[in-house]
């Protein structure tokens, strides 16, 4: 893909502890993606997106501690703050003013038909509660913050799941909304591309890995976890010589996502020729796993233990990132108050 000088924008919440679902399907990529447009000469904005994550975390001490992981962890994995923006969105309050902006040029149906809100409604409707039980304006309003996330950088390309798509569109709605309304380009529309993982890692019991489902290889804990973690993987009482189709093995299906090309490939043909046990290729997920983390989770370790440097790197990129926000913001205002 050509990045040349565009501007690219990730969102990350801080919702639960890491784990290898979460980085071979979002972390890897996200670095990767930041290296390649910063090589091209864009600009590569990624957040720590506290302020929509409150909208059903409401215990702050656990908030503060997995805001710190997931700072830590991105930064381990090789977010390079100096050259691309790495902030909290709480440190920019830039971005409320402009989410204020928005709210009165946002169609109040298009917050109805956002699948956040309208998946919180099918919930309560199918517990038999009332529609909006439990529901606060941060969640129904979630995709107009969204949007002052995005429109706020002149943001060119927002990579997204496909459950995402809706609002960079409803972003792009909104920003020409507003420019079809003062008759020029005030806010830049943004555009998207999905980003789904070309191999989803399946959890310990064969459904999506998921904190929710509590079937996770956490992605920064010591050996003997990961062994714990790796051993306790289903599997089933077909003798170890017997031919075997591999893509019907929940083992060979996670080990296929996250070791090497020729672990993969060895694993594949023992498995189809028969006498390649379980055990043995449990042993080689577990070692898969650790040369892929293990310099990683030093890292880790290391700025979880000196998190006050940390913390300097995201004071500086949310510095970084108001000096673009601002001339944004003034444009904007001088439209709506005709300055």
């Amino acid at each position: 893909m050509n990045l040349q000088g565009q501007t690219i924008l990730t969102g990350i919440k801080p919702t639960g502890t890491l784990h290898f679902g979460n980085y071979f399907g979002a972390i890897k990529p996200a670095v990767a993606l930041g290296e390649q447009v910063n090589h091209q000469g864009g600009k590569h904005i990624m957040f720590i997106a506290d302020y929509h994550a409150i909208n059903a975390l409401k215990d702050a001490p656990l908030l503060k501690q997995l805001t710190r992981e997931l700072a830590c962890g991105y930064l381990a994995c090789g977010v390079n703050p100096t050259e691309s923006y790495f902030y909290k969105q709480s440190d920019v309050p830039e971005l409320l003013e402009l989410t204020t902006i928005l709210m009165a040029y946002t169609p109040k149906g298009f917050m109805n038909k956002a699948h956040a809100y309208k998946a919180a409604v099918d919930r309560n409707i199918a517990k038999g509660e009332p529609n909006d039980a439990g529901i606060n304006m941060g969640l129904y309003t979630y995709p107009v913050l969204m949007a002052a996330d995005i429109l706020a950088y002149d943001t060119d390309l927002v990579p997204v799941g496909k459950d995402q798509v809706q609002h960079v569109e409803i972003a792009a709605d909104i920003a020409g909304a507003i420019n079809a309304h003062f008759g020029k380009q005030i806010l830049k529309q943004p555009k998207y591309f999905t980003t789904e993982a070309t191999e989803v890692v399946p959890g310990l019991d064969g459904r999506k890995m998921s904190k929710s489902y509590n079937n996770v290889i956490p992605l920064f804990a010591d050996d003997a976890t990961l062994k714990k973690a790796v051993m306790s993987i289903k599997t089933d009482c077909q003798d170890i010589n017997a031919p075997k189709n591999p893509d019907e093995i929940l083992l060979y299906q996670i080990l296929k996502g996250v070791a090497p090309a020729d672990t993969v490939a060895e694993v594949r043909e023992g498995l189809e020729k028969g006498g390649l046990g379980y055990g043995t290729i449990k042993k080689m997920l577990l070692q898969a796993l650790i040369d892929e983390i293990g310099e990683k989770r030093e890292k880790y370790n290391d700025y979880l233990a000196h998190f006050d440097t940390v913390e300097d790197m995201l004071r500086a990129g949310a510095e970084k990132a108001r000096a673009l926000v601002k001339p944004v913001l003034e444009r904007t205002k001088d439209a709506i108050f005709a300055r």
